[in-house]
């Protein structure tokens, strides 16, 4: 699955800094917040909410904060409803943007990321234009306190129903799987003693594209744009990105 480790990089790092760090327990309360009004306040019989809790504490969000977002969402104290939208577009050079959100505000958010498109060479298109370049699959990362090696993690993840495995330099492991085995390859590898980073669904690129010089930068100014606002939960593309340091 080449082109997946500097795609997810960005996605799976923890944040720098308070302002970073702000912005991701935003962006994560709501994720709780849509979990809770779907299918209750227990994480032990929501799995959705407890894949969402298990991301807040790999982030580090406090427990009084994930403890005031269920509450919050479960109506013991003034709720916000949240809608899903999922937005498409190219960005500048033809890649391929997918941008998912949650909003109390259609229209604010759909202006929104349109003028990011807009203002760095890029344009926003209609439904399907470019998702068939990517593939919906379940992620789940842990990480790796075990210490396995990487013949010993294909293994149990071949066991658990996934397909592929990656190992991150940061002592990481991404299994990859289909929908329906999401909560099955999650639950063996908490059931192993691995810790739980997050288990979710991504859309991972078929194929990456390289942007140079100009086009580059407006690129990378468009994504932070996106994942700046509030309303966005996750920008995904194809485009091969710099290492970070």
């Amino acid at each position: 699955m080449s082109g997946h480790s500097k795609w997810n990089n960005i996605k799976n790092k923890k944040a720098k800094g308070d302002a970073a760090r702000s912005k991701i327990f935003t962006k994560i309360g709501r994720e709780i917040a849509v979990a809770v009004k779907a299918g209750g306040p227990d994480i032990n019989s929501n799995s959705k909410l407890y894949d969402v809790v298990q991301k807040a504490k790999a982030n580090n969000m406090p427990n009084d904060n994930i403890t005031r977002s269920i509450k919050k969402a479960s109506g013991e104290l003034n709720a916000v409803n949240y809608e899903e939208m999922m937005y498409e577009g190219y960005g500048i050079g033809g890649s391929a943007v997918i941008v998912e959100s949650l909003t109390d505000n259609k229209n604010r958010t759909a202006g929104d990321v349109r003028c990011a498109f807009d203002k760095n060479g890029g344009s926003l298109g209609q439904s399907n234009c470019v998702s068939f370049m990517f593939d919906h699959k379940g992620v789940v990362v842990v990480e790796n306190n075990l210490r396995l090696d990487e013949d010993s993690a294909f293994e149990l993840a071949l066991e658990a129903g996934a397909d592929d495995v990656q190992f991150d330099e940061e002592g990481t492991i991404a299994m990859y799987c289909d929908m329906a085995t999401l909560a099955s390859v999650r639950d063996a590898v908490v059931a192993k003693g691995l810790v739980l980073v997050s288990a979710e669904m991504q859309w991972l690129p078929q194929n990456m594209v390289t942007l140079e010089g100009d086009n580059l930068v407006k690129f990378q100014r468009m994504l932070d744009t996106l994942e700046d606002n509030d309303d966005v939960q996750n920008v995904y593309h194809n485009v091969e990105l710099p290492d970070e340091e």
